[in-house]
């Protein structure tokens, strides 16, 4: 598939990651539709980004674990472009707690947002794409689905679920729709990470570095470059998944 051209809808990109893959994509002529949770995210600053690259862009906020939001969301992407090309799910959620300690509440959010939403998106664009011949579907996983990591239990069984969708997805829906999912590492430190933190993800990755924004916006270009892959999980972690 070509990007220049191709619509994008991007769940959670007013910021960070998701930010980073929908200017790159738009600086290479496609058009942006992206969702965000809060009104308080710099999501202008991302919609007049992407608007002075040249392309059509559609910001609008959104709760994706709602099926009501989800559907209002697909809805305003295909009228305001006509067409979907490409679903990335990458609203993500991440909450630390011991196993004991987690509550349903947390439980819920952990799933909701990375395993439900990402269900409930690819489904409402799913039949447009299959209707149209073509689609592609990127599932924005993490590592925590396949390496053991204590205190995520809850976020590392949504993560782990939206693996196995995406290999169901990518089987159910071919040769139509290809579904793929990216496992970054770490790419971008939080905002308040220290010196120990740095040094910790640097120490945990197979090539001594951190990686960028840059390396997931990369990948996905190739994804949607690529037309022979599908159900097929691609690591961008410097081979933390090595260590």
């Amino acid at each position: 598939m070509e990007i220049a051209g191709a619509v994008v809808l991007i769940t959670g990109a007013a910021q960070r990651v998701g930010r980073a893959v929908a200017l790159d994509l738009a600086a290479r002529g496609a058009h942006i539709a992206f969702s965000y949770y809060l009104a308080s995210e710099p999501w202008r600053d991302t919609a007049d980004a992407i608007a002075r690259l040249g392309v059509r862009s559609l910001a609008m906020q959104a709760d994706v674990t709602r099926a009501a939001d989800v559907r209002a969301l697909a809805q305003a992407t295909l009228q305001h472009f006509g067409r979907v090309d490409v679903l990335i799910n990458n609203a993500s959620i991440w909450l630390r707690k011991p196993a004991l300690e987690i509550s349903e509440a947390e439980w819920d959010a952990e799933l909701n947002l990375n395993a439900k939403a990402p269900f409930m998106m690819a489904q409402a664009v799913a039949p447009h794409m299959i209707a149209q011949g073509r689609g592609l579907i990127i599932n924005i996983t993490d590592l925590s689905a396949f390496q053991t990591w204590p205190g995520c239990a809850h976020h590392a069984a949504g993560k782990a679920a939206l693996v196995a969708l995406t290999r169901v997805l990518a089987l159910e829906w071919a040769p139509q729709v290809r579904v793929n999912a990216i496992a970054p590492g770490t790419v971008l430190l939080p905002d308040d990470a220290d010196d120990a933190k740095r040094q910790w993800a640097i120490e945990k990755s197979a090539l001594k570095r951190i990686g960028s924004p840059d390396d997931v916006a990369r990948t996905v270009r190739y994804l949607i470059e690529e037309d022979f892959a599908t159900g097929a999980v691609y690591f961008v972690d410097g081979g933390r998944s090595l260590v």
